[in-house]
């Protein structure tokens, strides 16, 4: 049960009004000095010490009394204090006791005191009756309540844009990538769905304990507004493309044309981009954000600390300065003017003019090139080749370059092997088996029924075998062939290689202690050699 309030109430003795602290109780707050000063002072009683109330106040286990004014024309009623909240959505009272001989309030006052308060709206008849029949002084009631407005939510148009993109980036002679003249079509197939309409909620307005009504914040509406080529639904709340062709958004207004294109940067005003096609960024890729395509994607500007992702090729016009946060991830090749504090994987190969401080790893190669060619700090990995300028830096940063098999590739290969010789060797057990019974029924004799139910059994188990054991030679194949063109992976630095480099082939490495030029890191036996190009 919770604990009661301590309250003030007047008491008559004689000629001379006294106040009584009650002490709380089971826990129960005591009395504020601001609340008793405040209440003495609306009865014209200002005959007290200030002290002598303040330590009253602070008495938590004994009620207190003191002299406060002369004796009244009439005994002290019961009074109710009202307080509207600011947002005037309640109206919280508290009641202060009669002094003996006083009356004490019913729920008709209490009704009319509420509508001299002007609260008109959300009066609670049990609360009300709560308090008549269990009164605690001192302590709040809420008698009225107001509705708080149901809020709607704006319109909007969701879009769906499927497509079947072609990105290939224009080398040229000397084996850079020219990032300007690239050929990008995002496509949509005829009846595909471009958008939806999705309407406003208006919500419901609210009333406050003073009767006021309270709207609803306004929203906004939108329509779908489209080109050529484009067919809507009866109602217009659907758009259908009725060509095959590409389909973007301009203005608001959806065309049936080449590409998916985001004509700025990818931020606040764009969210995340994930899309079924390719896509080409006009602009910068800010922090944070992301984009997802099964395509191609192409970003003319700048990546951040952003995440990359894409089915086919990416390709950064201008690079990534990724603050160990930035990651660009392709089922394809990878083409970035530079690659700086970033995570980058590829499953073909990787072409920029600089890796600085990065985690890089590409299927199959990684060519540094350009005018700075560089390879300073993080590591760099690549399944065959990994060729660049410059490798390490004359301060020293940690660089550590990576070509062939990993150590955890060849575990993989070699319980493949031994998974495939087990499987292999029950099945030569359990092969003349059923040959020999095959041979027997073929003859006709005569097999009991128990061991005819055994060699079906066998057989059936026979077919499971064989069934699981062809996918386990498919991924061996798979492995052997990797392994095997891996044996010719090296590291080719055209201009120099800076001391405390760290380079791994397989699972053999070296460090180098001096420098070098004009070289490449190959293995020969166990050991990891340098040898001029």
């Amino acid at each position: 049960m919770a604990g009661k309030n301590g309250y003030v109430q007047l008491v008559v003795r004689g000629d001379d009004t006294y106040c009584v602290i009650n002490a709380p109780k089971d826990g129960g707050e005591p009395c504020k000095v601001s609340d008793v000063v405040a209440y003495l002072d609306r009865q014209q009683l200002k005959e007290y010490d200030l002290k002598a109330l303040a330590n009253a106040c602070a008495n938590r286990e004994a009620n207190t009394e003191f002299r406060v004014g002369m004796k009244p024309f009439r005994p002290y009623n019961e009074i109710m204090e009202i307080d509207i909240m600011e947002d005037r959505m309640s109206a919280r009272c508290r009641f202060y006791p009669a002094s003996e001989g006083g009356s004490l309030m019913d729920e008709r006052e209490i009704c009319i005191q509420l509508q001299q308060a002007k609260v008109v709206y959300g009066v609670d008849p049990e609360a009300i009756h709560d308090f008549l029949n269990n009164r605690q002084f001192n302590t709040d009631y809420v008698f009225a309540k107001g509705k708080e407005p149901r809020q709607g939510h704006d319109g909007k148009i969701e879009y769906f844009f499927n497509t079947n993109p072609n990105t290939k980036p224009k080398k040229l002679e000397d084996g850079t990538v020219d990032y300007h003249d690239l050929n990008t079509v995002s496509m949509v197939q005829k009846g595909q769905k471009l958008a939806r309409l999705i309407a406003p909620d208006h919500g419901d307005p609210g009333v406050d304990v003073m009767g006021n009504v309270i709207k609803p914040y306004n929203v906004r509406e939108f329509h779908l507004d489209f080109g050529n080529n484009i067919v809507a639904n009866e109602d217009r709340t659907e758009i259908y493309t009725e060509v095959t062709g590409h389909a973007t958004l301009t203005g608001g207004k959806v065309f049936v044309s080449d590409v998916l294109e985001i004509p700025a940067d990818v931020d606040n005003s764009t969210g995340d981009i994930e899309y079924n096609g390719a896509v080409l960024i006009k602009g910068n890729v800010k922090s944070g954000f992301k984009v997802s395509a099964k395509g191609d994607i192409v970003v003319e500007g700048v990546v951040e600390g952003a995440y990359i992702q894409s089915e086919g090729q990416i390709v950064i016009k201008r690079g990534i300065h990724g603050m160990n946060k930035g990651v660009l991830e392709a089922k394809g090749n990878v083409i970035s003017k530079f690659i700086e504090s970033a995570r980058v994987s590829s499953g073909g190969y990787i072409e920029t003019e600089g890796i600085m401080h990065s985690k890089v790893a590409a299927a199959t190669e990684v060519h540094v090139a350009g005018k700075k060619g560089l390879i300073a700090g993080g590591v760099v990995r690549a399944g065959n080749l990994i060729e660049t300028q410059i490798l390490g830096s004359e301060m020293g940063a940690q660089t550590q370059v990576e070509v062939g098999s990993s150590p955890e590739k060849k575990a993989k290969y070699n319980a493949l092997a031994d998974a495939i010789k087990e499987k292999k060797k029950e099945l030569d057990t359990i092969k003349p088996i059923l040959e020999n019974f095959t041979a027997k029924i073929a003859s006709g004799e005569k097999i009991p029924q128990d061991k005819l139910l055994y060699v079906q059994k066998l057989a059936a188990s026979y077919k499971v075998m064989q069934a699981d054991l062809e996918p386990l030679r498919q991924e061996f194949d798979a492995l052997h062939q990797e392994i095997s063109s891996e044996s010719d992976a090296r590291v080719k630095v055209y201009k120099n290689a800076y001391p405390g480099v760290t380079v791994v082939i397989s699972e053999v490495s070296l460090t180098t202690r001096e420098a070098r030029g004009f070289c490449q890191f190959v293995r020969e036996g166990g050991d990891v050699r340098v040898k001029n190009l």
